[in-house]
């Protein structure tokens, strides 16, 4: 094990590595339940999206911890999900097969760029003050999640404001964030994994930790064949170029898809990779200089790639790197063994569902928001006394939030730092790849606004 993970390199052991793996499950935990609610809507089977989002999570985090060897885990990704079933299925007015099809389809353009190694030249494209923007960003965005998760926060008046802490579940959420601080400060080892756990079992007398009602084991298997391999049926793939007229629309949705996708994943690897160390400057020149998949990013980028497609065969949306991997980095993982551990508590979520669904957002919520502080660290990296500079670094960091979406955040980025070196006359300062990859996200929305 030690061997082949190489622990002792990368400055880690078995027993942190563990700790980081459930401590990234349980923050992620709640997409088991919460992706088969959601596409369940577009009238596939909840059951069979149960069991679809456990084994595209447990393939995808297993390629990512055992071919690139890096701590991140994959499941259908939260933003996706909606985007497939209230734009592409309500809003557009595509059968829940079709909308499998252009996932699949989506999960193949991933490759294709992956394999010509174009999303690893968009990543060293982007210069490093957009890359502390975007690591400090996701710390937001990351943090923001368990603050909408736990409710903490509401829109009931059509702006944010807190709510009132009347709730059982918000009193929880604080004791939480306070028993994770607590022990951070003390720097007490596995603080984020001690503090979920033991605000799940507070919950329990508060009657917040319970049981939900899910369907069985045996129930979920019994109707993954309604969406395994649906692509391939005639109400798949092929009815989606029956229809000539629809081929525009057909396409605009993919490479909407593809978009979202591929800088969500980007956006993650730079925003917990750098800081962390996982991926190295020197790993990151590595690439230059070697063919094939030799570097972690590579690998990582790759193994990244294919979960979309795998998972879109068993019937479930985008799947794509989790920004919640970020929990577990913060508790110490740094290898590839971090990711088998997440896969193997999927692989047993699978029989243990009731209890898994168990763990409330109350207790993860806190570890997500201090996980998000750590990450904040990064912008110290820009100069903010420099307006050129701050502009960019102010969307891209600010906006996935607001937006919740990684990749919204960094096209306003690069749109504002395109701007910036235009009006600048410093047009040669903008990497073919990031002038490019603006354009295409500038057309993306011009696209959604006509749709």
């Amino acid at each position: 094990m030690e061997k082949f993970f190489k622990l002792k390199e990368n400055g880690t052991t078995v027993s942190t590595e563990i700790l980081a793996g459930l401590t990234t499950f349980f923050a992620m935990a709640y997409i088991i339940v919460v992706n088969p609610g959601i596409l369940s809507q577009s009238g596939m089977e909840w059951g069979a999206v149960f069991l679809a989002t456990i084994i595209a999570s447990i393939i995808g985090t297993l390629i990512m911890g055992l071919v690139a060897n890096v701590p991140y885990a994959q499941a259908p990704g939260m933003g996706l999900n909606a985007f497939f079933v209230y734009t592409v299925c309500f809003g557009l007015g595509f059968s829940w097969q079709q909308a499998l099809s252009m996932v699949f389809i989506c999960g193949i353009i991933n490759i294709l760029i992956t394999v010509t190694k174009v999303r690893k030249y968009i990543i060293k494209a982007i210069p490093a003050s957009l890359q502390n923007a975007i690591g400090g960003g996701i710390g937001i965005f990351v943090a923001y999640i368990g603050i909408l998760n736990v409710g903490i926060v509401n829109f009931d008046g059509g702006v944010p404001a807190i709510s009132t802490l009347d709730k059982p579940e918000y009193q929880l959420f604080i004791i939480g964030l306070f028993i994770i601080v607590i022990l951070q400060v003390l720097k007490v080892k596995g603080a984020i994994f001690i503090g979920i756990v033991l605000t799940t079992l507070l919950g329990i007398p508060m009657h917040v930790t319970s049981t939900q009602d899910t369907v069985s084991f045996t129930e979920a298997c019994a109707a993954l064949p309604t969406t395994f391999l649906a692509i391939f049926t005639s109400e798949g793939l092929p009815s989606l170029f029956n229809d000539m007229s629809k081929l525009p629309l057909v396409l605009i949705t993919i490479f909407s898809f593809s978009l979202s996708d591929t800088f969500d994943t980007i956006g993650t690897f730079i925003g917990t990779g750098r800081k962390s160390g996982i991926f190295s400057e020197e790993d990151e020149q590595s690439m230059e200089t070697h063919a094939g998949f030799k570097s972690k990013m590579d690998k990582a980028l790759f193994a990244d790639a294919t979960a979309t497609s795998i998972g879109a065969l068993f019937g479930t949306s985008n799947t794509t790197t989790f920004v919640e991997s970020a929990a577990g980095i913060g508790a110490g993982g740094r290898t590839g063994l971090t990711s088998v551990v997440v896969a193997i508590c999927f692989a047993l979520s699978a029989f243990f569902a009731t209890f898994v669904s168990a763990i409330p957002y109350a207790a993860t919520a806190p570890a997500l928001v201090i996980v998000g502080v750590m990450m904040m660290s990064s912008f110290a990296e820009i100069n903010w006394n420099d307006f050129e500079e701050a502009v960019p670094a102010f969307f891209a960091g600010i906006f996935m939030a607001l937006n919740y979406s990684i990749s919204y955040g960094i096209a306003t980025g690069f749109i504002f730092y395109c701007l910036v070196k235009i009006c600048k006359k410093q047009t040669k300062e903008i990497s073919p790849i990031l002038a490019g990859a603006t354009i295409l996200f500038i057309l993306n929305f011009v696209l959604l606004a006509l749709l």
